[in-house]
């Protein structure tokens, strides 16, 4: 049986992928599930977490996210059968890619599959929908009337955000980053037909000529929103790649009083005197 790996030899070479062969022991672990994979949602692999847990490897797995069909289980499985269809994440020191036919993995990180949605749709799905989920309900504890903006809400994870705080009652704003996102974006907020649209403004940062805050604080009455929900924010003015984040200064300055801030960049450092009083940062 093959599989996926990334070779990562130092922190400053390039990996490489490669495709080895890898074999699964015959007698299953306690609580552990062997599955057939059917569909694998491939991610960025964070090498520097990696090393900053403590996993030194010279081959990673590549693929976490898996959806399938059970094959066999541990005498100690409670929570599924045979022929059980499941969608779960592998663990970080996993020794088993996503992208290889059959796997072992412990039961604690199964569910069962839904039955309306395929083993494609919930493995594309899944990692977005479990950050979206944690940034909005652990982070910010929104709720009911809360207002949410979310930076580029045309990625997977934007369009997460939006879906699940609009089922909750959250009045959402997003931005756009190109006029393709712009229109697309805006498709989600019909002037027809519906009382109350996914998206109530849909603020362009593409060509630079629209104020985020002034357009923020019009939506919100001058008071600012809630919850800030980012994919990162520029640091640097140099950096190409980062022309279409928002500045550090913009996100504080679109927050109202007590609001929550949650962002995916794992070295902001913002000053505690730039910041409210009431006003929380988490990533």
């Amino acid at each position: 049986m093959k599989g996926l790996y990334c070779r990562a030899a130092g922190s400053d070479t390039e990996p490489k992928f490669v495709i080895q062969e890898t074999t699964l022991p015959d007698v299953l672990g306690s609580h552990q599930v062997r599955v057939r994979v059917k569909a694998c949602g491939l991610s960025p692999l964070d090498l520097k977490l990696l090393r900053d847990v403590g996993i030194q490897k010279d081959f990673i797995p590549v693929g976490r996210v898996v959806a399938g069909v059970v094959l066999q289980v541990d005498p100690g499985v409670t929570f599924f059968q045979p022929e059980d269809e499941v969608v779960g994440i592998l663990p970080l020191d996993s020794s088993c890619s996503g992208l290889c036919e059959v796997i072992d993995i412990d039961e604690y990180l199964l569910v069962q599959k839904p039955e309306k949605l395929s083993s494609t749709c919930v493995a594309g799905a899944l990692r977005d929908g479990l950050c979206a989920y944690t940034a909005l309900h652990t982070h910010t504890h929104m709720a009911a009337g809360h207002t949410l903006l979310v930076v580029d809400g045309a990625s997977p994870f934007g369009l997460m955000c939006i879906q699940l705080a609009c089922y909750h009652g959250l009045k959402v704003l997003t931005t756009s980053n190109s006029p393709q996102q712009h229109t697309f974006l805006e498709q989600l907020r019909p002037s027809v037909g519906v009382q109350d649209p996914l998206v109530v403004r849909v603020i362009p940062v593409h060509d630079g000529s629209s104020d985020l805050l002034s357009a923020v604080l019009e939506e919100t009455g001058g008071l600012g929103v809630d919850i800030v929900i980012d994919s990162g924010v520029c640091l640097q003015e140099n950096k190409e790649e980062e022309k279409l984040l928002p500045h550090k200064h913009d996100i504080i300055s679109v927050l109202g009083v007590g609001g929550h801030w949650v962002t995916s960049h794992q070295d902001l450092q913002v000053s505690c005197l730039r910041l409210n009083h009431n006003t929380t940062l988490k990533s």
